[in-house]
């Protein structure tokens, strides 16, 4: 399996999707953290606001009609999922995906890690936030794309139900590209957990984008990267043609980077 993928990448055939997995290995805060602040902005003893049960979907969207907008809070989030150089360039996780040579990335993180990263190690990128970026596309530049907004744009942030419902329906200009470029690579995921309905929404939509299109077959293959085996897992998303490829470590942050080492030994050199 670790194989096929390789050569895939040696092709410059691989579209990476990154999660917030990645970004955790720096610090950045968690989902549970971001709750926590909406209570704290809200007024509300932040383990009691966290502990209500609604899922942060709900709660974002609360603290949106409340607020007004979620501008308090993007504001802290900017704040919060930021790190300096120095502490970025010494991620060896974030310094593998930019050598390995992705022609794609889609990340639905809001934070700016990636794009700092490839600046650092002095390759060249393009993000990608909307339909006005898409037309700037040059062929040798990385496509980094904000798949759920950036922090440039309160706008552009997909955080609240009503934004995720929104997206369900895949219509947006970024959904269109997406599924274009899932028709012709594969698709790598890393930093995810698949407990994220939303994760397993899009990977269902890729699946059903192929099976539509009469040319199931041809398909190439999509891989979900897992810090620890799962089986359960491993079977709910073959019937999506999704292989999980996994590292048994107890540390998720050591397992990602072992198995982005490992797929950095197997490609030639990517020149900046």
């Amino acid at each position: 399996m670790l194989d096929e993928l390789m050569r895939s990448i040696a092709n410059n055939n691989v579209v990476l999707f990154v999660g917030a997995g990645v970004s955790n290995n720096l610090g950045a805060p968690t989902w549970g953290q971001l709750i926590e602040q909406m209570g704290r902005d809200l007024g509300y003893d932040p383990q009691v606001f966290s502990a209500r049960g609604a899922s942060y979907l709900t709660l974002a969207e609360f603290y949106k009609l409340e607020k007004g907008s979620i501008g308090p809070l993007r504001s802290w989030m900017d704040n919060s999922w930021h790190v300096d150089d120095e502490t970025l360039g010494k991620s060896e996780v974030h310094r593998l995906i930019t050598e390995i040579g992705f022609p794609i990335i889609y990340t639905t993180n809001y934070d700016r890690f990636l794009e700092n990263s490839f600046r650092i190690h002095s390759r060249k990128y393009i993000k990608i936030l909307d339909v006005r970026d898409i037309s700037r596309i040059k062929g040798n530049e990385t496509q980094i794309v904000k798949f759920h907004g950036d922090f440039d744009s309160d706008e552009s942030i997909v955080l609240t139900e009503t934004d995720y419902f929104e997206r369900f329906s895949f219509d947006y200009p970024l959904d269109v590209k997406l599924r274009s470029d899932a028709l012709g690579k594969t698709i790598l995921f890393i930093g995810y957990s698949l407990n994220d309905i939303n994760i397993r929404l899009l990977m269902h939509k890729i699946w059903r984008t192929w099976q539509v299109s009469g040319h199931a077959k041809h398909r190439p293959s999509s891989y979900v990267f897992l810090p620890t085996p799962d089986p359960i897992q491993e079977v709910v998303l073959r019937q999506w043609d999704v292989k999980v490829i996994s590292e048994d470590a107890s540390d998720p942050g050591s397992a990602l980077e072992a198995f982005l080492k490992r797929l950095r030994t197997s490609t030639p050199e990517i020149m900046g």
